[in-house]
């Protein structure tokens, strides 16, 4: 009885913990009632070699369904990503080259088993099957949706209207994506929500070729450091899956206290109300902890915050360790990072406090203009100054 409540629970967080829309509820509950084994697809387009914890959000989801003994299936999209999914764009994304996919796909793959048991993971290219659609197998793979669902979608409407082209082969996408549901007979596929549209597709597409349709179960989107938009690599606002503990640790107690909550979800697997009796550091510091020891172990985030502790709050560094900085009364943030050295212009000292990488007495530092006050700053990742106002 305790096991099958056990299940029952985990089944209940799998479908309700951190997931914004499920297609069709009360059938994906069933099916995993049942005891059948389900083939759970997650696809990804290797566009980019580094994984960061918004990446991991759907990974998480794909191991919760392993944990309860499914078929966790790791769709490589080699062949998609030579386009690039569409979704959410203005504009056509930059071809990647036969070598980069190959890099980012092995890149993908050894970060990805930081999360997956990759040993129990089917693995699959996306070229095995699309490589070698011929004609009539792609005249019957367009019979699928019409040139009106296609094009109604808000990124490609957004680019008609401002007379930008889209590409046959970008409409074509959403397509191909759902034909990987067909290939590898997917009863479940995951995806953030920004993906639905094209998880939707699959659905289409297994109907169209007279399949049982797959259930949807769709992840929120993690914004990134600045509270602002979601984690991108492009607007160095990430976590990095193999970012040093130390950075990974620093970098969670640099978040917004009104993130907390999502990241407690979503980064670190847990229900949203985690110990919210303790104050917002001591919360904070719980919370980078758990995510911390999710990639790199309990005893690794043990010793991550004794040295954050040490370094930030105790302000307890080696005279080496920090160099003496003066600067006049009323200097502003952003001119004090680059008399220190560590930027060559405004625009790159902006970038580095809009990255969250300037810090003063462990508090991150966001107000370009604001004058600076006395104490001990942290810009970058080993740049230390004990900072005096003349």
């Amino acid at each position: 009885m305790a096991q099958a409540e056990s299940k029952e629970q985990l089944i209940s967080e799998l479908l309700t913990r951190g997931v914004v829309e499920v297609i069709e509820r009360e059938h994906l509950e069933a099916a995993l009632k049942s005891g059948k084994e389900l083939r759970v697809k997650l696809g990804i387009d290797p566009t980019s070699p580094d994984l960061h914890l918004g990446h991991a959000v759907p990974l998480w989801k794909l191991r919760a369904f392993q944990d309860l003994g499914h078929k966790a299936v790791l769709i490589i999209g080699d062949f998609t990503a030579r386009v690039g999914d569409p979704s959410g764009r203005e504009d056509a994304r930059k071809p990647l080259s036969e070598a980069e996919i190959k890099n980012n796909m092995q890149e993908y793959l050894a970060q990805a088993g930081r999360v997956l048991d990759l040993d129990k993971v089917e693995v699959r290219n996306n070229s095995e099957w699309l490589a070698n659609l011929g004609l009539n197998d792609i005249t019957k793979l367009l019979g699928a949706a019409t040139a009106a669902q296609i094009l109604k979608r808000e990124d490609f409407a957004k680019r008609l209207a401002s007379d930008s082209d889209i590409t046959m082969f970008e409409a074509f996408y959403p397509l191909l994506q759902g034909y990987d549901s067909v290939a590898v007979k997917a009863d479940v596929e995951l995806g953030g929500n920004d993906q639905l549209l094209n998880l939707i597709m699959g659905r289409k597409v297994q109907r169209h070729y007279g399949m049982a349709e797959q259930d949807i179960l769709t992840t929120p989107l993690l914004l990134g450091l600045d509270g602002k938009k979601k984690m991108s690599k492009s607007l160095g606002n990430v976590i990095g899956l193999t970012d040093a503990p130390e950075d990974m640790f620093g970098k969670v107690m640099s978040l917004g206290d009104e993130l907390m909550n999502d990241y407690f979800v979503l980064a670190a697997g847990l229900p949203a109300d985690t110990s919210n009796d303790l104050s917002p550091r001591e919360r904070k510091e719980l919370l980078a902890k758990k995510i911390v020891a999710r990639y790199h172990g309990e005893k690794v985030a043990e010793e991550s915050a004794e040295k954050w502790n040490k370094i930030f709050s105790k302000k307890e560094i080696l005279a080496e360790d920090a160099q003496p900085l003066s600067v006049p009364s009323g200097t502003t943030t952003i001119a004090t990072i680059t008399i220190s050295g560590s930027a060559k212009s405004n625009s790159e000292a902006r970038r580095l406090l809009e990255q969250g990488a300037v810090s003063l007495n462990g508090e991150i530092l966001r107000d370009a203009e604001k004058p600076i006050s006395e104490g001990l700053l942290k810009i970058g990742k080993h740049s230390f100054f004990y900072l005096k106002i003349d």
